[in-house]
């Protein structure tokens, strides 16, 4: 309100009058003598001025109205408490004409309720009579939970003018039902969402950021059924991150997919990455794009970004430009890992104290028509990386793998297996501690199932998947490179961490979700075509060898696969036959890697088992 203070002054001066006069009206029975009259009179001044100065001093007409809580009602009491002892040693000391001390008590025991219902009046007024008399026609909504962000979520709907109306609340606790909350009913998910639509007839349903994957999953599969829209509220710390703005939000299938976060190890990651020179390579790609934005978060002295696309790199810098406050700290280079004379001066100008090695050929199919290329880029840029990291006294080195490097039957898993054996090999004879981290696929990220499926789902269908039984772990960007970067912290020299990937998800699922979450139903809107196994694919990935059976969690979320550490020799041997074969055919490549890759298999005893058997 532009001129406030002009209404809140009068207004506070009539209401301090007003109980100051009905205090005495208490204390003499309604009936005041003439001298009675003189002694308000000459009294009533100095009160409000003593009133005044403590509302100022606690700040009381700085604070909102329309939002008032329940600690503006305590510094209510403190102010008004203040002025009545202040008062009170003016009439012990004769500073002012002597009034009764129970005019005193009396005229505190009125403020502090009356001036708390101004504000609690002012915002029933906004909140619940404006509410209701509003012309706009909301649309009728149901909240889902009753813990603390379900009612901030109410809380926030009811103090403005949005286009929602909470007609209820539905908990999962049936000790909540038949209850009210700000005046909104309470129901129990037992009646069951086609009773709830039908007897509040609804249209949408807002969902707290932190509700579980698998509520959210059944809470979009039922309301698709009823004809009603979830929609996902951000939590405090996605807004913070600024991964998502305070507001309304379609549901997306990272939601769906959502687990319990992790308990980072904040002080060990600081000791890790804070005032440390950090390389990152393949910075621009999805999961070195994030490992960036969370590395800055820790303040390191430097961080190097290194990516072969320029396109990408600018796109990047962009964006970082504005996240970080010192942008000196940052650094840009265009390279690639497998070109050595260009990372040897990269190493040599930054001087990296740890290096996150990202930059891979990710793609099963494509890499299965490229396979020299693969073996170029995923295990001699890896060599290159890992050499240059051992000669300029890099201190720790992260290797980014994948589950496919188990039991590989795709190019792209085979170089990687390659490339954690070069890694531990290099690490169990020099000073520099490579740590490789071995986890599923990640949403969202370049190339991956779920843009794709998005944009069958755009051009009207149908979604292809290659097999019916085909299942996969998935996590979350932003988790997967929380999980990389404390594994890195805690990780010691050759040591294999796997990240706990949960239970793996079956594609054709994942595709009916994503079909749900368009506002389309399958079969009848878009349908799901099965296309067969494409090369390299798999029915399901591994996460562990038989040999690696005897882990041990070094995290809530982390485990260490338990790997003797392969011969340098040996390792080398097999590296240069590689890179030699890349001057003759795709065919002679493609027979060493599988012969190499078969007898990494057969030492690591050929037979997998899950994750979720491993603990």
């Amino acid at each position: 309100m532009k001129f406030r203070l002009a209404v809140i002054i009068p207004t506070y001066f009539l209401m301090y009058v007003v109980c100051y006069y009905a205090a005495f009206m208490l204390r003499f029975d309604f009936e005041l003598p003439q001298e009675v009259v003189v002694m308000f009179q000459s009294t009533v001044l100095p009160l409000v001025v003593l009133k005044f100065l403590m509302s100022a001093m606690t700040g009381e007409w700085m604070r909102s109205f329309r939002y008032a809580t329940l600690p503006d009602v305590c510094y209510i009491a403190a102010s008004v408490t203040g002025a009545a002892g202040l008062f009170y040693l003016a009439n012990y000391s004769q500073w002012i004409m002597p009034i009764p001390r129970g005019v005193i008590l009396i005229d505190w025991a009125l403020s502090i309720p009356l001036l708390g219902l101004l504000r609690i009046g002012t915002r029933i007024y906004t909140e619940v009579i404006l509410n209701r008399f509003r012309k706009p026609k909301r649309t009728r909504t149901l909240v889902f939970g009753t813990g603390r962000e379900g009612i901030e979520i109410l809380r926030t709907i009811q103090s403005s003018e949005s286009q929602y109306r909470i007609v209820g609340l539905v908990d999962d606790r049936s000790h909540h039902s038949k209850s009210l909350i700000a005046g909104v009913p309470v129901y129990s998910m037992k009646m069951g969402w086609q009773k709830l639509a039908e007897k509040l007839d609804v249209k949408h349903i807002l969902i707290p950021g932190s509700v579980s994957g698998k509520h959210v999953r059944e809470i979009v599969k039922a309301g698709s059924q009823e004809g009603m829209k979830a929609h996902v509220i951000p939590s405090v710390h996605e807004i913070v991150d600024g991964r998502f703005k305070l507001t309304v939000r379609d549901v997306t299938i990272s939601d769906l997919l959502r687990r319990e976060s992790a308990q980072l190890d904040i002080e060990s990651l600081s000791r890790f990455i804070k005032h440390r020179r950090v390389l990152v390579t393949g910075g621009a790609g999805s999961i070195g794009s994030e490992l960036c934005r969370q590395l800055l978060e820790f303040q390191p002295d430097k961080l190097t970004i290194l990516d072969q696309s320029e396109f990408g790199i600018f796109s990047f810098g962009e964006e970082l430009q504005h996240l970080c406050d010192n942008s000196s700290m940052l650094e840009f280079v265009i390279a690639d890992v497998s070109d050595r004379m260009r990372m040897e001066k990269v190493f040599q100008e930054f001087q990296p104290e740890i290096v996150f090695h990202a930059a891979a050929y990710k793609h099963v199919p494509l890499m299965e028509e490229n396979v020299q290329e693969a073996i170029a880029n995923n295990i001699l840029g890896t060599k290159t990386v890992v050499d240059m990291a051992d000669k300029n006294g890099t201190k720790k080195m992260v290797l980014i793998s994948t589950d496919k490097a188990v039991n590989p039957t795709s190019v792209m898993g085979a170089t990687k297996l390659i490339s954690e054996k070069y890694l531990q090999a290099v690490s169990g004879k020099s000073k520099l501690q490579g740590i490789t981290v071995r986890f599923g696929n990640v949403l969202n990220s370049a190339g991956s199932v779920v843009p794709t499926f998005r944009k069958q789902i755009e051009s009207g269908g149908p979604i292809t998947v290659t097999h019916e039984e085909m299942v996969r772990f998935f996590m979350t960007i932003p988790e997967a490179a929380q999980l990389v970067l404390q594994a890195g912290a805690l990780g010691s020299a050759g040591s294999v961490l796997v990240l706990e990937m949960g239970e793996p998800c079956k594609i054709v699922d994942l595709a009916k979700d994503m079909i749900a979450l368009s506002g389309m139903k399958y079969p009848d809107d878009i349908d799901i075509v099965f296309t067969g196994l494409r090369p390299g694919e798999k029915l399901y990935e591994e996460l562990f060898y038989n040999s690696e059976q005897c882990t041990q969690k070094i995290h809530d979320k982390i485990f260490c696969a338990s790997r003797e550490t392969p011969v340098y020799s040996t390792v080398m041997s097999q590296v240069h036959q590689l890179e030699a074969s890349l001057s003759g055919s795709t065919h002679d490549s493609k027979s060493i890697l599988w012969e190499i890759v078969n007898r990494h298999v057969e030492q690591e005893e050929t037979v997998s088992i899950p994750l979720r058997h491993a603990a």
